[in-house]
């Protein structure tokens, strides 16, 4: 006489492995691992660090910070007015001094996204007046950026979230 239990022994027994549930749980467990280990690498290669941005540089096994620029522009007493028209994407920067010296033709004013090195926006200022310098964004900013104005020798820096329309910079 035959036993429940023999016949579901049976049954199990006459199925073919790929019918039962532990060989495809067991191959579910490292496959999944694969196809999540995937995934990270297409978003590591996708969105890529960027490199380090400003003064830095590696000297051995530590890392410096040249701070020459913003010590001579706390020298030439330099500051700056920035006002950002939102519609237009025009920037006006009014450059303002302590010292005699000769302001340059044009400025070089940096919008450095914190995270994403794609919305950086680098834009040629050019004089319009007596310390007055003008130019334009090719798109809107939206977040926090590092903002970074520089003639020859100098510079300035900031942090700053936006939208903004007007924001001042000094030497640090």
């Amino acid at each position: 006489m035959i036993t429940p239990v023999k016949k579901a022994q049976e049954k199990t027994a006459e199925k073919p492995w790929y019918r039962q549930f532990w060989p495809w749980f067991i191959i579910a467990l490292p496959a999944s691992s694969v196809i999540a280990g995937l995934g990270l690498v297409f978003v590591a290669v996708k969105d890529q660090d960027s490199l380090v941005r400003d003064d830095w540089y590696k000297d051995g096994k530590s890392i410096n910070v040249d701070m020459a620029r913003d010590t001579r522009a706390t020298a030439l007493g330099l500051s700056a007015d920035i006002r950002i028209d939102a519609v237009t994407g025009e920037v006006h920067v009014n450059l303002h001094q302590k010292t005699g010296v000769t302001l340059p033709d044009t400025l070089t004013l940096g919008f450095f996204h914190v995270t994403l090195a794609r919305l950086d926006q680098t834009l040629l200022l050019k004089k319009q007046g007596s310390g007055s310098y003008r130019g334009a964004l090719s798109q809107a900013l939206h977040g926090e950026f590092d903002l970074e104005l520089a003639g020859d020798n100098w510079r300035l820096t900031t942090e700053s979230t936006f939208p903004r329309e007007q924001l001042h910079l000094e030497p640090r």
